[in-house]
């Protein structure tokens, strides 16, 4: 076919879907190279998809030393010398990954391990990196030999450019991209992610296989065509098409019987055979219609897993502790909610804190109904879990982000704080979780002084919108500004407590209000939405706890 087709089995290829058009590619503007690649523009070309690769690698910045194709030449006979390299073991740093074959010929697939066992040679930092068969094995495709190849992926594992991402090389890295993916199904994917936690022991242990997903199950028209977009767009691209995979999992199988006794097993079946129900351009359409997070928030959010991950020492692979070891019987006794239902709501947290236990730290049954009391139990501690039961027999609560005596910025006045990790939940009657909003603070909203903070009347207004429009540089309110050394004017308001009363904002026009006496709250319901309410819009509290995170 052309100069890149050495290690192609064309018998395997769909030829009929390729352009014999020889087009070329021109543009160096980032936009329209990013709108060509999601338009597949060098899709339907091999060897002008070889030539764009070979552009968009070669432009990746590296590090000083980086072997090229002549180091592979120099090293490649000491390292496999005459023996048959199907017969080397591979290095653990693969961890027994799938070596997905992808149309390759006989040659193809055994160069695959010849270039994952020069590039162990040459880059012995790298601990963890399972996705390397399968980027090495969709790059000979591209390639005129395998020294081209092992350059082309050298380069992208060099990468020296702190903001551009490509490829995870360590168990933490892996693992806290596993943990931020399962932050951002539990907030773009919520009905794919409670079918996941009812029929699976282990939630965290299914996203661990977000990776495979696409290097390794998805077949190699999908892969090619993601891989189009990443090398454009970077890291992010991977997170965006995943969830997309597991939106259209839920799609096609809900209301289904499982297929097999896992569900980790039916997504990974659902993927290989992708084709029966998507198409590859649908796939993209759909990753590219999920409004995500910026690059900058999810390069956060991945700091902040990598940090929970660091400080219980879980930097190389072990068995990783899921949701039933950090809430089960033994440990867990509470007043106003089951075991099963503090599981559930444990898998709504944030990941990086689904490695705690729960703590009980207040109960009105214990320290009685005082607000004061409420604090000084909870202060020093974030995040913390607000439970509670009415008279009615009604069951709701809030996730807390942020440590309670931030409330202290604002003297005797209502104060302002928190997250967009906040959110707001209902048990009983039945059980919901409400998307967050934020507690609108005017005179914030219009000097983004945060002197200005604190005098807010407790009747501020609640909403659904987000933050007025903002320079393109500004962070969303996600994180905390203040775990990244942030500017003020990224926080906004989830919580606000005085010595008369707390309030926390939820989500979908939820918000929550609770008296200094603690036996009385109300709450905030915004018409404007078709949910059902937190609880009654006025109550009388028969229990409430407040529970913290255990190392």
């Amino acid at each position: 076919m052309d100069e890149y087709s050495r290690f192609v089995d064309w018998d395997k290829m769909d030829v009929s879907a390729q352009s014999q058009d020889m087009k070329e590619l021109t543009c160096t503007d980032f936009h329209e190279l990013k709108q060509l690649a999601r338009q597949g523009y060098w899709a339907k070309n091999h060897s002008l998809r070889a030539k764009v690769y070979h552009k968009l690698i070669s432009n990746i910045p590296c590090r000083t030393v980086t072997p090229d194709a002549n180091v592979y030449r120099d090293i490649v006979v000491k390292i496999i010398g005459k023996r048959n390299s199907s017969s080397l073991p591979l290095p653990e740093f693969v961890d027994n990954s799938l070596i997905p074959t992808y149309c390759l010929n006989a040659e193809g697939i055994g160069a695959i391990r010849k270039i994952i066992l020069c590039i162990a040679n040459q880059f012995p930092d790298i601990s963890f990196c399972p996705a390397l068969p399968s980027m090495i094995a969709l790059l000979l495709h591209y390639s005129k030999d395998e020294a081209e190849c092992f350059e082309q992926v050298c380069r992208i594992l060099a990468c020296n450019d702190p903001s551009k991402r490509l490829i995870d090389q360590t168990f933490l890295a892996f693992e806290s991209s596993c943990m931020t993916f399962g932050d951002l199904v539990n907030k773009y994917c919520q009905a794919a992610h409670k079918l996941i936690v009812a029929v699976s022991e282990d939630v965290l242990e299914v996203y661990s296989d977000w990776q495979r997903w696409l290097f390794g199950e998805l077949p190699m028209v999908y892969i090619a065509r993601v891989f189009d977009v990443f090398l454009v767009e970077g890291y992010k691209v991977l997170y965006r098409v995943a969830l997309a995979l597991l939106k259209f999992f839920h799609k096609v199988r809900a209301g289904q019987p499982m297929e097999s006794d896992s569900v980790q097993q039916d997504i990974r079946a659902f993927v290989r055979d992708i084709a029966k129900s998507v198409s590859p351009e649908r796939l993209l359409e759909k990753a590219f219609a999920i409004r995500l997070f910026s690059r900058k928030e999810i390069q956060l959010l991945q700091m902040a897993n990598e940090k929970a991950l660091q400080q219980k020492g879980i930097t190389v692979k072990q068995k990783r502790q899921n949701v039933h070891l950090a809430v089960h019987a033994e440990n867990f006794k509470s007043e106003i909610v089951s075991v099963k239902e503090m599981r559930d709501i444990w898998s709504w947290i944030p990941e990086r804190f689904a490695l705690c236990q729960p703590l009980l730290l207040f109960t009105t049954l214990e320290h009685g109904c005082s607000l004061s009391r409420f604090y000084s139990h909870s202060e020093g501690h974030e995040p913390t879990l607000l439970l509670i039961k009415t008279t009615a027999k009604e069951v709701c609560g809030a996730y807390l982000s942020t440590d309670w005596s931030e409330r202290r910025r604002g003297g005797n006045k209502l104060s302002f704080f928190g997250t967009g990790e906040c959110f707001v939940f209902r048990l009983q009657p039945e059980v919901e979780r409400y998307e967050w909003v934020i507690i609108k603070h005017p005179e914030l909203a219009s000097t983004g002084s945060e002197t200005e903070n604190h005098a807010q009347p407790a009747s501020s207004t609640l909403s659904s919108s987000s933050v007025p429009s903002d320079p393109s540089d500004r962070l969303s309110p996600f994180l905390a500004a203040r775990h990244f050394n942030l500017p003020s004017k990224t926080a906004s308001m989830f919580m606000a407590g005085s010595s008369e009363c707390i309030i926390v904002g939820g989500g979908d026009g939820q918000a929550l209000y609770l008296d200094a006496d603690l036996n009385h709250g109300r709450t905030s319901h915004c018409n404007t939405f078709n949910n059902q309410p937190l609880c009654s819009e006025s109550f009388q509290i028969s229990i409430l706890e407040v529970w913290g995170f255990r190392d």
